[in-house]
């Protein structure tokens, strides 16, 4: 004996034949669980906001200082101050030095922030001035080069080596620390701008050579 199937109301029924045939004509498997695809990944811009001249007059000369954003190196174009008069360094290439130092310690503008620039630079650092038999184009920290951050050195080494002030001409870049070890030399390639944490921790030891002495040129020691 067959049990009778409750009656469908005939309303109901083209309604739903057309959802029916609209699921599987798209090929879309139904759900009832909720599906959060999360939000969207941020982005920096890294757009180099217009830089204000020195501050209050004082004077300076333009420079391109590195600073990080999306973890590459990215020069933003200022005018940099010159260090106060009271300072103890007087070599003009350790003055500029230090100029950028303090222009790479200083926290990024509002509108840089924004871009997405941060520095690793850490406060403090200072340039100091080149010791006796140091080749030309030394420049003297007081921190062991080899001892700072990988990015904050990547920062320095990429900036004083765009710097017409401090570099002589294309090439590494000397530096020192404040004790009587060799200076070394590193250089900023296109691998240290775009990965500024792979900087490699100590540069070639640099000494003075005879053809050094007379073009003032040092030479990575070999």
């Amino acid at each position: 004996m067959r049990r009778a199937l409750p009656a469908v109301p005939a309303v109901l029924v083209p309604l739903v034949g057309i959802a029916l045939l609209a699921t599987a004509g798209c090929g879309i498997r139904a759900t009832t669980v909720p599906v959060d695809v999360g939000a969207a990944p941020s982005r920096v811009s890294c757009d180099t906001p217009a830089q204000p001249g020195g501050q209050s007059g004082a004077p300076g000369f333009p420079a391109t200082v590195e600073l990080v954003c999306g973890s590459q190196l990215v020069g933003v174009d200022r005018i940099v101050p010159m260090p106060e008069k009271g300072t103890t360094v007087r070599d003009p290439a350790a003055q500029a030095a230090q100029a950028l130092l303090e222009a790479l310690e200083r926290t990024p503008s509002a509108e840089e922030r924004d871009a997405g620039f941060t520095t690793g630079v850490p406060a403090g650092l200072t340039a100091v001035a080149p010791k006796p038999g140091d080749p030309a184009g030394t420049v003297r920290l007081s921190r062991k080069p080899e001892d700072l951050p990988p990015v904050a050195l990547s920062q320095i080494v990429c900036t004083l080596a765009g710097s017409e002030t401090v570099s002589a001409g294309p090439g590494p870049v000397v530096l020192g620390g404040p004790d009587a070890d060799p200076p070394r030399a590193w250089e900023c390639t296109d691998a240290v701008r775009s990965r500024p944490e792979s900087v490699p921790t100590l540069g070639e030891i640099v000494r003075p050579t005879a053809t050094a002495s007379a073009t003032g040129t040092p030479s990575p020691a070999r």
